[in-house]
């Protein structure tokens, strides 16, 4: 029979006193409800992506704290060849499992400082439990060891027909998760392998024996990860854009509407204008995420806590990759979607904002956007901080970043300009809602997003 709320609270903190609690649930599977599963003829292949109090519930330990989230992966082979899992394609910088439950074991410092002010008070009780908790440590740091070691994902061979499942410990991601997972068929790279060295030594090149499309089986995934307060998550966009009002265009009609659309954002009463609206995206909203969700970061919503956050990261000098985006507004309304790609510091990033408009295309939803580089920051007496990010003058830059590295992510189907703000010059620039100047050719990009990855060009 499980102890009132009360009593459990004071046996769970004279509990932490006297020892290191560790309490992992390995049986507990909630996180298989969010499980995406893709197949082909080869495999069929199965991911979750935990959170982190699902890990720490799985774990036992605060395992997201560390920089670390488990990715779970089941992988049935459906093939005439063994199968192995290429790792490095999910996550270059991956974990393996002792490594991760080394930089999750418990230490002396941690421990010490889990008594607290009031553990404090006892003094002489505290030291003689030392001893006891430091002991405890020890202990639960080798069941840590063994529980990461029996979840982690066994880097063997799939024999055909078999099933392999684990968990693979991947840098962390919040928001949104792109999952790649390749799998290497094992007699195509024997046969790859089984060439004349010194043949290869004369003639200076290497040869295969199969074509490398025989060699992998590629699976893509693009996973909700419950943990932030993206901005776009309490939206309903049928709400916001009724599908009765949508125009479905054609390429003639499309181009004249995306001339027509407002040339740059403004503030919330309409009255100044802000950043051109310079990148028209054509695709779903899940295409959209997937095609962003390798490369970029989701925007948190503006609150006390993320606020605090981003104050932190700017004092700091650190990265904040999830940090709020201040608002610009198109169609009397702020941004629907905002993304940003991160860099070293939180005063270097891109922006990207997107708007859905009232138009289709090729049964297709049609978003309107603005991008720009954030280069510095600034004093300004426009802002209600007083400061703001300082963008880089040449949106254009911005704007072509965005085309290629969507191209770069075999995601664009088709992509070419129209006009937009109007031409300006460094030497007669314009100016954004804060001051900032900026110069253009005048023209947006339209980029048509492919909703699964094309073949890399040749």
């Amino acid at each position: 029979m499980p102890l009132p709320t009360p009593l459990a609270f004071v046996w769970s903190q004279l509990r932490r006193l006297v020892i290191t609690p560790f309490d992992p649930q390995p049986g507990f599977d909630g996180f298989l409800e969010r499980a995406q599963t893709e197949s082909s003829d080869r495999a069929q292949v199965t991911v979750a992506v935990l959170s982190g109090r699902e890990a720490e519930r799985l774990f036992g330990v605060p395992i997201n704290r560390r920089g670390i989230q488990p990715v779970f992966v089941r992988v049935e082979n459906r093939s005439a060849d063994g199968l192995r899992l290429q790792v490095v394609s999910l996550d270059p910088s991956y974990f393996t499992p002792l490594e991760a439950a080394s930089l999750c074991h418990f230490s002396i410092v941690r421990r010490l400082s889990t008594f607290g002010i009031v553990g404090w008070l006892f003094v002489p009780m505290v030291l003689f439990l030392v001893p006891l908790k430091l002991l405890t440590a020890w202990l639960n740091n080798a069941r840590m060891d063994e529980v990461f070691q029996a979840r982690g994902f066994r880097l063997t061979p799939i024999e055909p027909g078999a099933r392999a499942e684990g968990f693979v410990f991947t840098t962390l991601d919040a928001g949104t998760k792109a999952v790649h997972v390749r799998l290497a068929a094992l007699a195509g790279i024997r046969q790859s392998l089984a060439v004349d060295l010194s043949a290869v030594v004369a003639e200076g090149a290497t040869r295969t024996a199969m074509p490398p499309s025989t060699l992998v089986v590629d699976f893509h995934f693009t996973v909700p990860v419950p943990g932030i307060a993206a901005d776009y998550l309490h939206l309903d966009f049928d709400k916001l854009v009724p599908p009765a009002s949508v125009v479905a265009c054609g390429p003639t009609e499309l181009v004249r509407r995306l001339e027509a659309l407002p040339p740059a954002t403004t503030n919330a009463v309409g009255t100044k204008r802000g950043d051109p609206v310079n990148l028209i995206v054509i695709g779903t909203f899940d295409t959209l995420l997937a095609a962003f969700a390798a490369r970029w970061d989701d925007s948190e919503t503006i609150s006390l806590a993320t606020c605090w956050k981003t104050v932190k990261a700017f004092l700091l000098g650190v990265n904040y990759r999830y940090s709020p985006v201040s608002s610009l507004h198109l169609f009397s309304r702020s941004q629907d979607i905002a993304l940003q790609r991160a860099r070293h510091t939180i005063n270097e990033r891109l922006h990207l904002r997107l708007w859905l408009t009232e138009m289709s295309f090729d049964g297709r939803p049609v978003w309107a956007g603005q991008v720009s580089r954030d280069i510095g920051v600034r004093w300004t007496t426009k802002a209600w901080n007083l400061t703001t990010h300082r963008i880089d003058p040449d949106v254009d830059e911005a704007r072509d970043y965005c085309v290629e590295d969507l191209t770069q992510a075999q995601r664009v189907e088709a992509a070419g300009y129209v006009g937009g703000v109007g031409a300006c010059t460094p030497q007669s620039p314009k100016h954004n809602l804060t001051g900032d100047r900026y110069h253009t050719d005048g023209r947006r990009i339209v980029i048509l997003l492919s909703p699964t990855r094309l073949p890399a060009p040749e």
